[in-house]
């Protein structure tokens, strides 16, 4: 339906705060100069999951299209630097790797660094791991941080990173923006959903207290309650728990002990893993876990256990089941979030899946009419996405050798969806890997992950045979130790956040 001037939107209303909801009303803050009411509605009196403090360069994208300075935010959420994430005891026990964000070495000739590599090994040599050939990897473990160079020539332009931040202070920062813009908060509960008789659209929303709010386009970001779009409107919810069988979590704050690491860590556990945060002012902490393979009792002292320093609350569980609604636009609602869909955060996402469901939605930013061709695309790529993200995580779970509990055992054996067998066939042959259509996931992450939990192809790309095997010992030499010099040159994580963004919140 094409769009006329009398057909444009002139209310969105938001369902839910939290990160999820202020990420959106920030964004949409830019239209209210248009003349479009942008409200959101949130009650004090409701929690946000409030653990997503760990996510993916993308993030980057979106604060820069609002303009947010840097510095400032890393000083506002108590953040740290994030080059990647470390994954312990995930191929066995006492074995480790990074997934580092940026690229591996240098292609040369047309040939993928990382077959040389390959090569390099299959004929006997010493390549070493792979992400010594990484300038995240390498700086990550050394402690070491600086931001790229824009100078494609230069090897710092192989540096990519996120951030570490406290979610709540995240949307926090984010609320005083789209505030700033003309964004209207209302405090209450949803207590009904008005629906037009007729077309079965949500036309406005009742809170406590007998009042009314109207809208056009409703935005739900309510979180696993999903009120507009699971409650109201019926979209069913797919479960991937038989993929993904972990369904609960506990979460809790730590003091900071040593020195501030500038990478996430999850470490598995019999059922489930751990993560670690290093925050400015604290360490998040949490444990995944499947209920059905390990208690609640057993899984929090696990958690507790493994912390490094003193608990700074008392722990909090979440309950979930992975998956997400068969739509996420439905009528004149779009769900934003958990609303929409859940992941377990082993790779970071949920954040991701945020921001990649708000820029969609402004590409394709509906009039009154709401023509399906918009909706039934926002659709097939958001639904596409999250299918793309859940294959990415069931490889951490099935490509192991674990075998010392139920759960492993279930995830190494499990029938895994077909896309992600496609993917690991393609790579079983000649180490090939490909990044499908807006895939989040590069060639650089799907291959540290698949050499990290120990899948190795039985053979390389043909064209690597041209290469002389001496010369590329050479070059592979070079840039491990051009690598190396560059990574140890950088200051220490610590060092740049004192000299450019120290915290402005008490420890």
């Amino acid at each position: 339906m094409t769009g006329t001037p009398a057909a444009r939107i002139t209310k969105v209303v938001i369902v839910g705060g939290g990160t999820a909801g202020w990420m959106t009303a920030a964004a949409l803050s830019r239209l209210v100069a248009t003349g479009v009411a942008v409200t959101l509605v949130e009650s004090e009196d409701i929690g946000t999951v409030g653990v997503g403090e760990a996510t993916i360069p993308s993030l980057r994208d979106y604060n820069r299209m609002l303009g947010i300075d840097e510095d400032a935010l890393v000083r506002a959420t108590g953040a740290t630097f994030k080059l990647g994430i470390e994954f312990r005891d995930w191929r066995r026990l006492g074995d480790s790797y990074l997934h580092p964000f940026g690229t591996h070495g240098r292609d040369i000739e047309g040939v993928s660094f990382h077959q040389l590599w390959l090569r390099q090994a299959n004929l006997g040599g010493d390549p070493g791991p792979i992400g010594d050939y990484c300038l995240s990897a390498v700086a990550a473990r050394k402690g070491r941080f600086t931001r790229p160079a824009s100078n494609p020539q230069s090897v710092l332009s192989t540096l990519s990173y996120a951030f570490h931040f406290d979610a709540a202070l995240y949307a926090k920062f984010l609320r005083g923006m789209a505030e700033e813009a003309g964004v209207v908060r209302v405090e209450g509960r949803v207590a009904a959903v008005d629906r037009d008789a007729e077309t079965g659209f949500i036309t406005g929303l009742r809170l406590d207290g007998d009042r009314c709010i109207d809208g056009e386009l409703f935005i739900d970001c309510s979180g696993f309650r999903s009120l507009l779009l699971g409650d109201a409107l019926g979209v069913p919810f797919t479960s991937w728990q038989h993929w993904l069988p972990c369904d609960r979590a506990w979460a809790v704050p730590s003091e900071r002990q040593g020195t501030l690491t500038p990478y996430t860590r999850a470490t598995a556990e019999t059922a489930g893993w751990r993560w670690r945060i290093p925050l400015q002012h604290r360490v998040g902490n949490g444990h995944v876990y499947a209920s059905d393979h390990v208690d609640d009792d057993a899984a929090l002292r696990a958690l507790l256990a493994g912390l490094d320093g003193k608990p700074l609350a008392e722990p909090r569980q979440l309950r979930f089941v992975a998956g997400r609604r068969e739509r996420l636009w439905e009528k004149n609602c779009v769900a934003i979030g958990l609303s929409g869909g859940f992941l377990e955060p082993l790779e970071s996402t949920s954040i991701h899946l945020i921001q990649s469901g708000i820029t969609r939605l402004m590409a394709l930013f509906p009039d009154r009419g709401f023509g399906g061709v918009e909706i039934d695309e926002y659709n097939r790529v958001m639904l596409r996405e999250y299918a793309q993200v859940r294959d990415f995580i069931i490889l951490h779970y099935h490509a192991t050798e674990r075998s010392d509990s139920t759960f492993w055992n279930h995830c190494r054996t499990m029938t895994i969806p077909d896309m992600l067998q496609a993917k690991l066939d393609l790579w079983s042959g000649k180490a090939r890997t490909f990044r499908e259509q807006g895939e989040l996931f590069t060639p650089d992450g799907w291959i540290a992950v698949l050499l990290g939990q120990g899948v190795r192809p039985v053979s390389t790309d043909p064209l690597v045979a041209a290469l002389p095997p001496e010369e590329s010992a050479r070059f592979m030499d070079h840039v491990r130790d051009m690598i190396g010099k560059t990574a140890e040159a950088m200051p220490t994580h610590e060092q740049f956040i004192a000299q450019h963004c120290a915290a402005t919140i008490a420890p």
